[in-house]
């Protein structure tokens, strides 16, 4: 079912989408080559208990997606991992491509948004436009998030950025409802129909989550940790996310960060 959100419910969200910004902008800085993923994982385990009110949405989460309840605090994924990554005992190196995916709940309300980035200096220019198509593809939907527009244009919006540079796109895992809980109505896949779908309406709060991969659009699903969503051919992957708020006007971006490229490309 799709639940539209009050203007008061919507401004109650704005610190669980503050603090998931703010713990994924910290993230980006003190992450370098020899950086762990078990430190991530141990950073944001620490802020979530400092936090008053704050619950780890992913801890203990058991999907039919995922293979056991998982045990982290964050979903961390290396080059050819895209989504769902679980942290582990790895040191990142000069040059990987690494996702963050981050959602917590904090008083009851739930902020998910994730970036990618390269670590070190040593970057592929090819990872480094995979991941602005996501921001790019990231923009567009967020653009079409209005009033009055329908959720195939969203998803319409992200597909076609993805097409004009060359790349596939897979429907299996996209963009959600969520308030109270994590995942909830509506899908939104990062391709579709324009004017097909739900009519969007004030109070509609979703996480827009273009992601893609180098050279396919087939996944596989790590067969060790039952968890970790993989390309089928190797190649790397790129996921850029932000919840959001539908008003009568402008979104509102709620988890947004400092130094947030979307958030500066959109200009609200």
């Amino acid at each position: 079912m799709i639940e539209l959100k009050t203007p008061k419910e919507v401004n109650e969200m704005r610190p669980a989408g503050k603090f998931v910004g703010d713990i994924l902008s910290k993230l980006r800085e003190m992450t370098h080559p020899g950086t762990n993923l078990l430190e991530i994982d141990d950073y944001v385990r620490q802020r979530i208990e400092a936090r008053p009110g704050a619950v780890s949405c992913y801890v203990d989460y058991a999907p039919d997606f995922g293979t056991g309840p998982f045990k982290h605090y964050i979903c961390t994924s290396v080059n050819d991992a895209v989504l769902h990554g679980m942290p582990y005992d790895y040191a990142l190196r000069d040059g990987d491509l690494l996702s963050i995916d981050l959602a917590i709940t904090v008083d009851g309300w739930v902020g998910d948004s994730a970036i990618s980035f390269v670590v070190g200096k040593k970057a592929d220019p090819e990872d480094l436009r995979l991941i602005q198509t996501t921001r790019d593809a990231l923009v567009a939907g967020i653009r079409m998030a209005r009033s009055g527009n329908r959720l195939g244009d969203i998803s319409a919006a992200i597909g076609d950025v993805a097409r004009e540079q060359g790349y596939m796109v897979n429907l299996e895992f996209g963009g959600h409802g969520l308030g109270r809980i994590m995942h909830g109505d509506p899908f939104i896949p990062n391709d579709g129909r324009a004017h097909h779908g739900f009519r969007l309406r004030p109070g509609l709060v979703i996480a827009i989550e273009p992601w893609l991969l180098r050279t396919t659009d087939e996944i596989v699903q790590d067969e060790n940790d039952g968890w970790t969503i993989r390309s089928a051919d190797g190649s790397r992957g790129a996921h850029t996310e932000h919840t959001l708020a539908i008003t009568d006007g402008d979104p509102i971006i709620l988890t947004a960060r400092e130094h947030d490229e979307t958030v500066e490309a959109l200009g609200f």
